[in-house]
């Protein structure tokens, strides 16, 4: 009874590794993050194990993959080349589509498939045929399929989700085979090994591990005498003898063997290569022995190379006339990167179509140094830093597969940086790629963005912003072509690094920011070439890497107000960038948890967008309350709210109000119709001490919206009325491929066709507005997802019923930076009769203009320059408007009365001494001639009222630009209060002739503040 238990356990045992693979090479383990963010590899990829007794022949299989439920398999195929042999508890590594992110490593063949960091699914199939669209894992040809995430079919159930740091791992070295991937599986830190792993037996039995030969191609210079050597290890026996079994051409000469000290250990064989060797390409080949009888062979290339000139092999074109091919060549390092660096002839060729300088990629940091003058020996390649057509057109030559490097002396003179002025190349810096230059200065900063995470900076010769080109002209050619020619005039400046998040980061000036529109003289560095923005499909531009830092001079000022916009009531807008009070985290800001965000009717803390916790909040919220403070609006249109009812909103209107005071603002009531189904909403706050709500408050729940505009009315306390609407139109991301609202190449982006519906259905919608604010004067604000020429802003101005108040007062006013081009995509619209009324219109450059780095994140940071202030609050700028709402009330020619309103009055008596009262609120009192003298004002506050005299001036041909100072308006002090007089000819013998007495006023609390010339 005992024996026939322990026979059962025992069975048990060695079952665990049974194989369902009926040839028994499996998929031992699979990775698809490579390359991506956080990545600890730069590659995905797949790999296969023979967990059974005997080597299978795999040639003509292969590998197919399909996303999670994907049914087309053809597409993302990989053939195994003829003759590949998996011997038994051998490794065979599939190296995959490549990222730019993470570590290098071998493989023993390689594809481009591109898998999912998450889900999907591979089959190991026995053909090269594609699977069918229902290939399930009964098909007969598949041999193992592995799903993982959400994927199906799959054995079992799936293996579990993965990551950009996990892959899926075969328990038991690759020898658990159950068909049930999620028992199978597990997931861990990738680990890839390939066919020089050593080899895992499955069953108890050990397996004799083989011999591995170490026996790379050598490159040497013709000329030049070189020694070099290979090797070979065996872990389970020593390697004890080698031998030539080619024959070595004449001047290569087989030197002393050193057998392995023990298992394991490296058995060497040297060699010499004589100067006289004749250019020409050896192959040699070698045995092996060990003391357990094994053998193994391998066959090496010694390449002998004559010297190619750096000039020769970079050419007149984009791409080498050497491209494959090994080259030797000679420079001196002018400048050395973390991966590699770069080499330059220091004579050169006199030729300017042809550069003289290269980039040397070693893949890992370089042992050379700054003036070494260095060999090296090379394949020649043509590298795409990126997928789009752009990249694809232009990719960077370089030397690769390095076989050789040596020093030949240190200490050299670095070539004279060559002078570019970028105005004059337009963009064609080929002639100059891996060359030292200096770009000829002033240098203007355009953009920052990426300043945090890659120490980039854009910049344009010159002392000009970058316009986006739609935001000035209308789409079309024209602008197509300005675009272009602005992307033409930009290089990069990096920090001579490919890591991320540099530390400290590069460039930034006392305050810690270095803003867009600052300057340097000139930067002096090699020019490179690579993506300039975070998509590797998107932008790219040429680059140069410093070789000393350039110090930029702040010219873009910070401005700690807003400019003075004028009028006597106050609004503005800001986006304040998914201002959240519910976290990515499922925490709340009053402290509960698992808790979401809303979109339509799913609810998750994945719809949440803004800050991942309540320290991020904290932070981010003390700079928003910060921006929004300082705009001090009368009303005040907040675009990017989270769509929670009022509470994100109120918690907005608390933070104010503990800042200015109790009551200060309150938030216009919620409207009925609601605020649509997004994430986000827009919102409205407003000071009740100012302005008084009109009419209810509205918002258009058209199905079109799903951020519903947002109207109020209001009135100011003399009775005007304005209505306020505030919008946010659709973005210009996420976009399809096809169909309207793709991206068409005019400059406007996705979703335009979306974005002109919205634009005409708030058109439709401006009569229901003014009806229920009681007036026509309307003002429309918000993120317009529109630069200010664009179709959706056309809609709204083209027929005159609308019009652009932004571009009243600088049609080039900007909000938002992007692609280095700055535009307005934060929009001051209204109404032909508020039009007059407006008396300034300007964004306030705290967040365009600032580097990312600044904001209230914590993560992706290597150092931390938050500040408790409104700089970086958001990535848009908040625009301020001023509004001239008052009464104008005029009198007779005779003796009047006049008493104003309890709000803004203009008061104009006219011809007669009459006597004024201006009331509550803030006055001006106007005068045009000599025959209005006589007046007396009854209750004129200095540094709130004003009198009016330019008209007065005018008519009198006085052109003063300090009429209160050089005497031409006088003051005379009189019991009854300061008599204000116009003095014709200032200091002459013509007397001051009295206008207007301000009664109980001192002349000594008068002052050109106190008068509108």
């Amino acid at each position: 009874m005992k024996l026939k238990l322990l026979a059962a356990l025992l069975g048990a045992a060695f079952g665990a590794h049974a194989m369902a693979s009926t040839s028994g090479v499996v998929i031992s383990q699979l990775y698809g993050g490579g390359g991506n963010s956080g990545a600890p590899l730069q590659n995905d990829f797949v790999e296969l194990f023979n967990a059974g007794t005997a080597s299978v022949d795999i040639s003509g299989w292969s590998i197919q993959y399909t996303s999670a439920a994907g049914t087309t398999w053809g597409s993302n195929k990989l053939a195994i080349p003829s003759g590949t042999t998996i011997a038994a508890g051998q490794y065979y590594l599939i190296k995959l589509a490549a990222g730019t992110a993470g570590s290098a490593f071998t493989g023993d063949l390689t594809g481009t498939i591109n898998m999912s960091a998450t889900a999907g699914k591979v089959a190991l199939v026995n053909n090269n045929a594609a699977l069918s669209a229902v290939a399930a894992p009964t098909d007969a040809s598949i041999v193992d399929i592995v799903s993982f995430g959400s994927a199906t079919p799959t054995e079992g159930s799936p293996a579990p989700t993965l990551s950009n740091t996990l892959a899926a791992i075969r328990a038991g070295a690759g020898c658990t085979d159950t068909d049930a991937n999620a028992s199978d599986f597990t997931t861990g830190t990738p680990a890839p090994r390939n066919s020089s792993a050593p080899l895992h037996s499955c069953s108890s039995a050990p397996i004799n591990q083989p011999i591995t030969p170490s026996c790379p191609d050598q490159s040497f210079v013709s000329g030049t005498a070189a020694n070099f050597s290979v090797s070979a290890t065996d872990p389970d026996s020593a390697v004890n003898s080698a031998s030539v079994s080619s024959t070595l051409p004449t001047g290569v000469v087989a030197g002393s063997f050193a057998a392995a000290s023990g298992n394991g250990g490296a058995a060497t064989q040297a060699f010499s290569v004589a100067a006289s060797l004749p250019v020409g390409s050896y192959p040699i080949t070698m045995n092996w022995g060990n003391n357990d009888g094994q053998t193994a062979s391998c066959t090496f290339k010694l390449v002998v190379a004559g010297l190619v000139t750096i000039p020769q092999i970079q050419g007149k074109g984009a791409r080498s006339p050497l491209e494959g091919q090994n080259v030797t060549t000679t420079g001196v390092v002018t400048l050395k990167m973390n991966a590699g660096f770069f080499l330059q002839d220091p004579i050169g060729d006199n030729d300017p179509s042809t550069s003289d300088g290269i980039y040397v990629y070693t893949g890992t940091a370089p042992t050379v140094n700054v003036g070494d003058a260095v060999s090296v020996s090379a394949k020649v390649q043509e590298y795409s830093v990126g997928t789009g057509a752009a990249s694809l057109a232009a990719p960077m030559t370089e030397l690769s597969t390095i076989t050789n490097i040596t020093v030949l002396s240190s200490g050299n003179a670095l070539p004279a940086p060559v002078e570019v002025d970028l105005n004059v190349e337009n963009g064609n810096l080929e002639r100059f790629e891996g060359m030292l230059v200096t770009l000829r200065g002033p240098l203007t900063v355009q953009q920052n963005a990426f300043l945090g995470d890659y120490g980039q900076l854009t910049l344009t010769a010159g002392t000009d912003r970058l316009q986006q080109s739609t935001n000035i002209m209308r789409p079309g050619a024209e602008a197509n072509a300005l675009t272009a020619a602005n992307l033409a005039r930009t290089i990069v400046l990096d920090d001579a690094s490919t890591l991320s998040q540099p530390n400290p980061t590069p460039y930034l000036e006392a305050d810690h920011s270095v803003r867009a529109g600052d300057q340097t003289d000139a930067v002096t560095g090699v020019i490179d070439f690579g993506y300039s923005s975070t998509s590797s499909s998107g932008l790219v531009s040429y680059k140069i890497e410093p070789i000393a830092t350039p110090v930029f001079t702040r010219v873009n000022d910070r401005a700690t107000q807003p400019d003075p916009v004028g009028g006597n009531v106050r609004v503005a807008s800001a986006n304040i960038a998914n201002f959240f009070t519910t976290f990515t985290d499922g925490t709340t800001f009053d402290g509960q948890t698992s808790q979401g965000c809303t979109v339509g009717s799913s609810t998750s803390k994945g719809n949440c967008r803004g800050a991942d916790s309540l320290a991020e909040f904290t932070r981010q919220r003390t700079k928003v309350l910060a921006e929004l403070s300082a705009l001090d609006a009368d009303v005040l249109g907040l675009m990017e709210v989270q769509n929670n009812g009022d509470i994100t909103a109120q918690n907005l209107v608390d933070g104010l109000n503990a800042i200015k005071g109790a009551g200060t603002y309150a938030l216009v009531p919620y409207p009925p119709q609601g605020t649509g189904t997004d994430a986000i909403r827009v919102a409205m706050l407003y000071k009740p001490g100012h302005v008084s709500l009109a009419g209810p408050s509205l918002s258009n729940a058209d199905p079109i919206n799903n951020r519903a505009p947002f109207a109020q009315g209001f009135m100011t306390p003399n009775g005007q009325r304005f209505a306020f609407v505030v919008n946010h139109l659709r973005s210009k991301g996420s976009c399809p491929s096809s169909g309207a609202n793709a991206d068409l190449g005019d400059q406007q982006g996705c979703w335009n066709a979306t974005r002109v519906q919205q634009a005409q259905n708030l058109l439709s919608w401006l009569p229901t507005v003014e009806a229920a604010a009681g007036t026509q004067d309307v003002v429309m604000v918000g993120d317009f997802n529109a630069y200010a020429m664009e179709d959706p802003m056309y809609a709204l101005t083209s027929s005159g019923s609308v019009v652009n108040l932004v571009s009243l007062f600088d049609a080039a006013d900007y909000s938002y930076v992007y692609d280095a081009q700055a535009g307005r995509l934060d929009q001051g619209l209204g109404t032909p009769s508020i039009a007059p009324k407006v008396t300034g219109a300007r964004s306030w450059h705290i967040n365009a203009d600032e580097p990312a780095v600044l904001d209230y994140n914590l993560d992706g940071k290597s150092v931390d320059y938050y500040t408790p202030t409104p700089y970086r609050a958001s990535d848009h700028d908040p625009l301020v408007i001023g509004l001239n709402l008052v009464n104008s009330i005029t009198g007779t020619s005779g003796r009047d009365t006049i008493v104003g309103t309890d709000g803004d009055d203009i008061i104009e008596g006219g011809p007669g001494a009459d006597t004024l009262t201006g009331g509550k609120g803030n006055n001006q009192f106007v005068y045009r001639n000599l025959s209005d003298a006589g007046d007396v004002i009854t209750d004129f506050v200095p540094g709130k009222d004003l009198l009016v005299f330019g008209p007065l001036l005018q008519n009198l041909h006085i052109t003063s630009t300090d009429p209160y100072g050089q005497g031409y308006v006088t003051c005379t002090q009189q019991a009854a209060g300061a008599v204000i007089g116009v003095d014709q000819d200032a200091a002459g013998p013509v007397p001051s002739r009295a206008m207007v007495q301000l009664k109980g006023v001192s002349c000594s609390s008068i002052s050109a503040a106190n008068f509108k010339f």
